[in-house]
């Protein structure tokens, strides 16, 4: 009964016609949500990049006096002030906010160094809460507003050589739950969106240490983990149905909806994970999911003193 109450109340569409400011529209997501919220005139939007995107957006996006482009670095505090203040001036206040700013480090754990950890962590984790710090004070003297974060399958399960990672989206989605508590009895909806695999390039966009630049030749102990993985999570990514088109009107259905859920998989194997991590014993889980990497079983085998 519960999950039929929470399904009608979804379908509930809201008249509500709000300021909303999206992050990270450089490219995937992001920039999916952008042309989306263009071509929805009853909102007023505020997209943003980094410098290296910028430029791209303006020539792509025409800007009038309900479409704008900002120049945002998420782990910048000085740009997290300035543009939340920009659009108070204009606007009066951001009433929907999207984090969906996110790189990945793709690294063994022993190939990660501290910095590397921090630049993952301001990323994804103290950029989205910086934000969310900020345009809190308006939403609540509102009594309503949404925050929205971009979340991944990887905030519900783990995978190797995506350590660090799997740790920003796991607590983005602790510090979301906790904030879901916090915001309710001002008005304020907190919603999370767990993609899974996505049909897009973004597998190239990823970050690589140092140690793991170092360690990529056939006889490194690690080299097994990299050349599977990379593999297989390019594999996935081609064979999914999932387009950022897709997760993107997912984002307007949350836009859109009273009282929306705080958890929201929008992917099928997000459904399928979120699932088997709450209906198998863990005892079972990481066994299982260990078979199902490609060739696990021979990874680093040259190089273990492991009792067998």
């Amino acid at each position: 009964m519960t999950k039929l109450y929470h399904h009608l109340k979804r379908k509930t569409i809201s008249g509500y016609k709000p300021t909303i400011l999206v992050t990270g529209c450089g490219s995937g997501i992001g920039w999916a949500v952008a042309k989306l919220l263009q071509a929805n005139t009853q909102y007023r939007i505020c997209i943003t990049a980094r410098d290296k995107s910028y430029d791209r957006l303006v020539a792509e996006f025409v800007q009038d006096e309900r479409f704008i482009v900002k120049c945002l670095d998420v782990t910048s505090d000085s740009d997290r002030q300035r543009v939340v203040s920009e659009i108070s001036s204009i606007w009066g206040g951001v009433d929907i906010l999207i984090n969906n700013a996110g790189v990945m480090y793709r690294s063994v754990v022993e190939h990660m160094s501290e910095q590397d950890e921090v630049n993952q962590m301001a990323t994804n984790y103290f950029g989205p809460m910086g934000m969310i710090r900020l345009v809190l004070p308006s939403m609540r003297a509102k009594g309503r507003g949404k925050i929205i974060n971009v979340s991944s399958v990887s905030g519900m399960l783990a995978m190797p050589t995506m350590a660090s990672y799997s740790a920003s989206k796991h607590a983005l989605e602790g510090a979301s739950e906790a904030l879901w508590y916090e915001a309710k009895p001002f008005g304020i909806d907190v919603s999370l969106v767990q993609p899974g695999f996505i049909h897009s390039n973004s597998f190239r966009n990823v970050y690589r240490t140092k140690l793991y630049e170092a360690d990529r030749n056939k006889d490194a102990p690690y080299n097994d983990f990299y050349t599977n993985m990379e593999g297989f999570v390019e594999k996935l990514m081609r064979l999914s149905p999932t387009t950022p088109d897709k997760v993107a009107l997912d984002i307007l259905k949350l836009i859109r909806t009273q009282n929306p859920l705080l958890w929201n998989s929008v992917t099928l194997d997000a459904v399928i994970f979120y699932y088997l991590r709450r209906l198998l014993p863990r005892r079972l889980l990481l066994p299982f999911l260990y078979m199902l990497l490609p060739n696990a079983k021979s990874w680093g085998l040259r190089h273990t003193n492991r009792r067998l």
